[in-house]
């Protein structure tokens, strides 16, 4: 019998401490290893429960294991997205070439696209995401808000570029000052990323 898979937390692509000084390396550290991990373990706990109830033939309350799994899947993927995104310290800038030329033409200019994107990971309601999203159909870059994990997705829409707005992204070096944590948050994008991620986009 075929051997069943189970999501797995991702290796970053930097060491923990090479965020300094905008995100320092106990909060990359704990971040990573305590909270990512535990969407990881979650998602799979979820599904060896659902495997182990179609085998003996128990009752599932779908309603509140689907949720729970939609939350925790919800939190694997998009950290997934996030780490992609983020650089060593120091080469945030700004982006450049089709990106640009993309963010320019739907919002004016770079920094009224940084001022929507920052004023959406403001407001979103108690823990979530702000992200930066591309729709094949209008050809358009358009900003999602995410509460929690799962909540005002937009179906289908790719991820360009995102960020953790639950405190647990970080509540050790900025408490629950979410705006200097933003702040800070420009410095560590990694454009070269958002536009692989854009082009795959538009190939596909």
């Amino acid at each position: 019998m075929e051997e069943r898979k189970y999501y797995e937390l991702p290796k970053l692509h930097f060491d923990y401490k090479d965020l300094e000084p905008y995100l320092s390396e106990e909060q990359v550290r704990i971040h990573h290893q305590k909270h990512h991990q535990a969407y990881v373990n979650g998602a799979n706990s979820i599904l060896e429960r659902l495997e182990k109830a179609r085998k003996e033939g128990l009752e599932i309350d779908m309603k509140a294991t689907l949720k729970e799994l939609s939350f925790n899947i919800g939190g694997h993927v998009l950290h997934s997205l996030f780490w992609g995104n983020l650089s060593p310290s120091g080469k945030g800038g700004s982006p450049e070439g089709t990106l640009l030329s993309v963010i320019e033409k739907e919002f004016g200019s770079f920094e009224r696209f940084k001022k929507e994107f920052t004023q959406s990971a403001m407001s979103v309601e108690g823990s979530g995401w702000s992200a930066l999203t591309f729709c094949k159909l209008t050809q358009r870059p358009i900003i999602m808000q995410i509460e929690k994990h799962n909540v005002n997705v937009y179906p289908m829409f790719r991820i360009l570029m995102i960020v953790d707005v639950f405190e647990h992204a970080y509540y050790i070096d900025y408490k629950n000052d979410r705006a200097k944590f933003l702040e800070a948050f420009w410095n560590i994008v990694n454009w070269n990323e958002v536009q692989k991620r854009l082009e795959q986009i538009l190939k596909s």
